[in-house]
């Protein structure tokens, strides 16, 4: 599942509070209490944003940054209860995008939050491309090899979902609800769909390099940053 924000924080009662509050406005918000528990999440799904505290029960939040910056680009904004510019600057210098001292008025960090996510969002999720394969989501125009190809409504909304969830396993139920919006669609309806995707997208269709089987569960979408 895609989620706008997770809260990676062992202060159960802010983290809960600020998820509980940014849900009601609109972000949803998934929840982390560790290090642990965040790689956990990122297994099964993704974020947009990160709100990462600095000091975790199970180890540092500079750590934690450090690993995730080996995968992924989105932003991560530091919370912390100390005021130190040394912490400020180790933040920054690791690739976070900005150190927020705690406690904080939940109001000005939701204008924060969805600031960055307004931001982050318009430069990255408007277009995948790789070199080969290019899909904008805003025209639905898809190139491959710089050649446009045609995709019914229904395959490019199942290619975009797969491309906007890339390196997670999606489970066929899941793309029955979200886009088919009909949970009760059959497994022979999505092969058919999957096959004609593969057909226009692929190198070798039989032998598939972009969206990956994963036999009895779903599907899995392997991009340029995989």
């Amino acid at each position: 599942m895609r989620y706008h924000c997770l809260i990676i924080d062992d202060e159960k009662l802010f983290a809960d509070s600020t998820a509980e509050y940014f849900n009601l406005f609109g972000i949803k918000t998934a929840l982390a209490y560790s290090a642990a528990d965040c790689r956990d999440f990122f297994r099964e799904h993704t974020a947009e944003l990160l709100l990462l505290d600095i000091n975790l029960g199970d180890g540092s939040g500079f750590d934690l940054c450090k690993e995730l910056r080996g995968h992924t680009d989105i932003p991560i904004l530091f919370l912390s209860a100390r005021a130190s510019d040394d912490d400020k600057i180790i933040a920054l210098s690791i690739g976070g995008d900005d150190y927020i001292q705690k406690p904080c008025s939940l109001s000005v960090l939701l204008a924060k939050v969805k600031a960055v996510l307004k931001r982050y969002g318009s430069r990255s999720a408007a277009k995948y491309t790789d070199g080969y394969l290019t899909v904008d989501f805003n025209t639905r125009e898809v190139l491959v090899d710089q050649n446009p190809v045609k995709l019914t409504s229904l395959e490019f909304r199942l290619l975009a979902y797969l491309i906007q969830n890339a390196g997670r396993m999606i489970p066929k139920q899941e793309l029955f609800e979200k886009v088919w919006e009909d949970k009760f669609t059959g497994d022979g309806t999505l092969n058919v769909h999957i096959r004609k995707i593969r057909e226009a997208i692929e190198r070798k269709p039989g032998n598939p390099e972009y969206i990956i089987t994963v036999w009895g569960d779903g599907y899995r979408f392997i991009g340029e940053h995989q």
